[in-house]
């Protein structure tokens, strides 16, 4: 290796330990400041939290720093810093519910606390035994096949929580296999379309001034559209369905660069949409509440027993204005389980107002931008596809959730990633790091010279 090849490597970790470094400062500086603002003396908690953002800083990027050398220094900071505000948000809460008994709603800070430092030693785990992202390609029909089971699993074995089938109950634990699905299916995606990428970048015929591709090579994506129905219709879950079709279209125009498909998707997902949202009631409820949420509050609506939480969610953002309230000091609480599920964005909106919510989302679109260049970066379709995969899903998810409770789109009940309380998501959201940090280290070290 070269001097300057030599020198690349500790100076991306260098970057790394700076950033993280600045992570901890955030995180437990927004930890004290909530226990202050809320009455506390001492913020209680503060040295297990504290000891906890420096596991999840320092653990990794130590290991980063002997088996990956070459990974990209942001992606690790970007990670932990959304996982640190949402542990402080949860915090915030569960400061609320202890105050107010009568909301019965269990606190939640502590076990994300732990289910944080699981996923983090699961991401290490993938760090130190898969040295390679291209040994994922030789079982891409076992993922697959796995992947389906999980998807339809809740469908037979799962509980009707929130007026979605999206849980499976093992004991006292939950879990949500959509979560690790939408891994899976990435890196299905990403084999199956570097081994067939030639077949589906074919010309067909050009209706209406696009040219769609032939018929024979629209049978894949008539095939995930209808396992992406029937996930809507048997499960109710409106955003897994929504990811995990999106997902494979963003991959397919990766793969063949053809607008066609893009076109042909879009349509499929309106139409797919629309008839399921006129059929199915639970759908078609939410739908019926993202037209009007505010008729929740009227005799009518609560004749028909429609949900006021996306009503309370636009009063929660308005009332935070544009700095918020300040943490601590608003209710985000009165929308109910706020810290265990996509709601958790109104704490954002209420407490730092629109530069709180803008900057939440700008942490997510550079933790996407990174994955994409990482995609841009890899020299072997298959790394390319993939990375370019799990940094759509992340969007995808992003979008649906942060979409829904600001009444963009009709609510899909996804948690937001990194920051609800979840620990199938947290955890397949610190695989996805995994593997993306993994990708990055080997695309480096093949462009750096001999």
């Amino acid at each position: 290796m070269t001097f300057a090849a030599l020198a690349q490597a500790p100076d991306r970790r260098r970057t790394e330990a700076r950033l993280l470094a600045l992570v901890v400062l955030i995180t437990v500086f927004g930890y004290t400041y909530t226990g202050l603002s809320m009455g506390a003396l001492r913020p209680g908690g503060l040295a297990v939290f504290t000891a906890g953002m420096l596991f999840m800083t320092l653990v990794p990027h130590l290991v980063l720093r002997r088996y990956a050398p070459r990974a990209d220094p942001l992606i690790l900071p970007l990670a932990t810093l959304l996982t640190g505000i949402g542990l402080v948000l949860l915090h915030r809460l569960d400061l609320t519910y202890a105050q107010t008994p009568r909301l019965k709603t269990a606190q939640a800070a502590n076990g994300q606390l732990l289910w944080t430092v699981i996923g983090v030693m699961v991401c290490l785990a993938i760090l130190l035994l898969l040295r390679d992202h291209r040994i994922l390609q030789r079982y891409i029909y076992l993922t697959m096949v796995i992947a389906l089971v999980l998807l339809m699993a809740p469908a037979f074995f799962g509980a009707d929580m929130y007026g979605a089938k999206r849980w499976i109950l093992l004991g006292p634990l939950s879990l949500q296999p959509g979560e690790f699905v939408k891994i899976m299916i990435s890196v299905f995606f990403a084999g199956y379309l570097t081994v067939n990428r030639d077949a589906l970048a074919l010309a067909g015929r050009r209706v209406m001034g696009i040219q769609l591709p032939p018929g024979r090579q629209l049978a894949p994506i008539f095939t995930i559209w209808a396992i992406s129905l029937l996930v809507l219709i048997f499960e109710r879950d409106l955003g897994t369905s929504l990811i995990f079709f999106g997902v494979f279209v963003i991959m397919l125009y990766m793969a063949t660069d053809r607008t066609s498909w893009v076109v042909c998707g879009l349509l499929m997902a309106t139409v797919g949409a629309a008839v399921v949202g006129s059929l199915e009631p639970h759908v078609h409820g939410r739908v019926t509440a993202w037209l009007d949420p505010m008729r929740a509050f009227t005799k009518e609506g609560q004749a028909e027993h429609m949900s006021d939480q996306l009503a309370e969610a636009l009063l929660s953002f308005g009332s935070g204005g544009i700095s918020g309230s300040g943490l601590g000091q608003g209710h985000p609480e009165l929308i109910g389980f706020a810290g265990n599920s996509d709601f958790i964005l109104t704490t954002v909106g209420e407490e730092l107002g629109l530069a709180g919510v803008m900057a939440v989302i700008m942490l997510y679109v550079l933790l996407a931008q990174r994955g994409l260049r990482v995609g841009l970066s890899a020299r072997d379709p298959f790394g390319k596809l993939l990375a370019v995969g799990l940094s759509g899903a992340l969007l995808l998810q992003v979008f649906v959730v942060s979409g829904g409770v600001t009444g963009l789109i009709p609510l899909t009940g996804k948690a937001l990633p990194f920051l609800a309380k979840g620990g199938s998501s947290l955890v397949a959201n610190w695989v996805m790091v995994a593997l993306l940090l993994r990708i990055s280290d080997r695309a480096q070290r093949r462009r750096e010279p001999a």
